[in-house]
C-alpha cells in the first residue's frame, strides 16, 4: 500500500483579468475534516464571490467538489480532476475568487480554477506514504554500534533508544526491506538478537 499526500498547509494566488484566485490546500484524512476546512475558508473569505472546493480523502475513496455558484462544470470538477491527476490524496483545496469585473467565460473559468489548483499542488511538499513495520530489539551495549549500522544500511529509522541493563532500540523499516533485515540480523549476530515486530504502519518519505 502506498499513496502520496501533503501535510503542510499551503496557499498560492493567481490573477486572471483582475479576478483574484486564492488557492488554499490542507491535509485532511476524512470527509468531516474536509468539510470543516471548507467552512473555515468560507468564514475567512466571507466577502469573496465564490469559495469553490474539491477534495480527495480516505485514501482517495471519498471525493467531492462544489462549484459554489460558478457555472456548472467550470470550477469544482476541474479542480478535482487536477487533484486526481496529481496522484495526491487526503487533501482538500479551496479556491477563493474575488471577481474583478471582467467575465472569463466557461473556458476561461476552467483554465483559471485548474491553474490555481495546479499552482498550489506543485508548490507543496509532497510525501510518499509507504507500508512499514514498527520494530524493537533488545541488545547488549557491545552490540549497539553494529546494530545501529545494520538498521541504517537497511534504510531504517531509529525512533527511540532506552538505556537500562541492556539497550532497547525502537525503529521503523520499510516493509519491502523487513525480511532482508531479519536475515542480515540473524547472520550478523548469529541469531542472538530477537527482532520483535510491533505493528504495521505507514511511513512518510519526502518526494524528490
Amino acid at each position: 500500500m502506498s499513496f502520496q499526500t501533503v501535510f503542510k498547509q499551503n496557499e498560492t494566488e493567481y490573477v486572471e483579468k483582475r479576478s483574484r484566485f486564492i488557492a488554499t490546500l490542507r491535509h485532511c484524512e476524512t470527509e468531516e475534516e474536509a468539510n470543516n476546512f471548507v467552512k473555515e475558508m468560507k468564514a475567512k473569505y466571507w466577502d469573496a464571490r465564490h469559495n469553490v472546493y474539491a477534495y480527495s480523502v480516505e485514501g482517495g475513496r471519498m471525493c467531492r467538489f462544489s462549484d459554489d455558484g460558478e457555472p456548472h462544470g467550470t470550477a469544482g470538477k476541474p479542480m478535482l480532476d487536477c487533484i486526481q491527476g496529481s496522484g495526491i490524496t487526503n487533501i482538500a483545496v479551496v479556491v477563493t475568487r474575488y471577481f474583478g469585473g471582467i467575465l472569463l467565460g466557461t473556458g476561461g473559468l476552467v483554465r483559471a480554477y485548474s491553474k490555481a489548483t495546479q499552482d498550489v499542488l506543485q508548490s507543496s511538499e509532497v510525501y510518499v506514504m509507504l507500508s512499514g513495520v514498527s520494530c524493537e530489539i533488545v541488545c547488549e551495549y557491545a552490540d549497539l554500534t553494529t546494530l545501529q549500522k545494520l538498521i541504517a544500511e537497511s534504510d531504517g529509522e531509529i525512533k527511540d533508544t532506552e538505556y537500562t541493563e541492556k539497550i532497547t532500540i525502537k525503529f521503523v523499516l520499510k516493509e519491502e526491506f523487513f525480511e532482508n533485515f531479519k536475515e542480515k540480523l540473524r547472520e550478523t549476530f548469529s541469531a542472538r538478537l530477537v527482532l520483535e515486530e510491533k505493528e504495521k504502519i505507514l511511513l512518510p518519505f519526502l518526494k524528490k
